[in-house]
């Protein structure tokens, strides 16, 4: 049991993603309201977000939980995470991270920081054990 090594979560990263999660639906909403509905196109839910850096950070990040295995498409049978496809996605965000060094908000940084340390925790966790299996 001493050797056992524990697995700490920061819920921090929960609380910066729920609030990165409300400002990119209150922005969605906010463009929404204002582009007339004529302007849709046919089998679309409604206008695109504002492309900025968070909306690009949220991207790879689902694209690296969906590789992990962390996120899932409902009805679709469970597969082995793809860790070379998450590792691509979270070598991405590194390379963001390191070109935008210098020119980011101090909340646009801060997120990145915290999504690329979360995401490299879990990867490891998964590589090394495998997807923890519903309580």
């Amino acid at each position: 049991m001493a050797d056992e090594k524990k697995l700490i979560i920061d819920e921090d990263w929960k609380k910066q993603a729920q609030q990165e999660k409300e400002v990119l639906a209150a922005k969605e909403k906010q463009e929404k309201d204002k582009a007339p509905e004529a302007d849709e196109a046919p089998g679309r839910s409604g206008p695109l977000p504002e492309g900025d850096l968070l909306a690009l950070v949220n991207m790879l990040t689902t694209q690296a939980l969906f590789a992990m295995g962390v996120l899932r498409v409902e009805g679709q049978d469970d597969r082995e995470p793809d860790l070379e496809m998450a590792r691509y996605n979270i070598d991405m965000l590194e390379v963001l991270e390191e070109k935008t060094k210098g020119n980011l908000t101090d909340q646009e940084a801060q997120v990145l920081k915290n999504t690329l340390s979360e995401l490299r925790m879990g990867f490891v966790q998964i590589a090394e054990h495998g997807m923890p299996q519903p309580e």
